[in-house]
């Protein structure tokens, strides 16, 4: 059996390690979601940040909302990514979308990014 969790291990926690993805990344996007990714050989496996912004959902029963299922859909999917970080931004249009819609752009832009990343 394989482990789902989520652990504190395949998260990004401090801003140094956002900046480093946001200044050398490959994009991969959706209607209103944009995956940056950069490539990290210290790690053992893939690791995920999420930018969800007041500006786009007000609520955070809709922001919360984005950040558990990009969490679900990451944690499932963790063992077929590269190492790398990878930082999830919401775009506008974002709280239109009905769960099984996010739920499958986050896969496609999964697989995108995997494929576009350096081996």
């Amino acid at each position: 059996m394989s482990d789902n969790t989520f652990p504190r291990e395949a998260r990004i926690l401090s801003s140094g390690e956002y900046d480093k993805v946001f200044k050398k990344c490959i994009r991969a996007a959706a209607p209103g979601l944009v995956v940056l990714g950069h490539k990290n050989s210290g790690q053992k496996s893939a690791r995920l940040g999420l930018i969800v912004p007041k500006k786009i959902l007000k609520r955070a029963v809709w922001r919360n909302r984005v950040k558990r299922i990009a969490r679900e859909t990451f944690r499932l999917n963790r063992a077929s990514l590269p190492n790398a970080d990878l930082v999830l931004i919401a775009k506008g249009g974002i709280g239109a979308m009905s769960n099984a819609e996010l739920r499958q752009n986050l896969m496609r832009l999964w697989d995108q990014i995997s494929r576009r990343l350096p081996a």
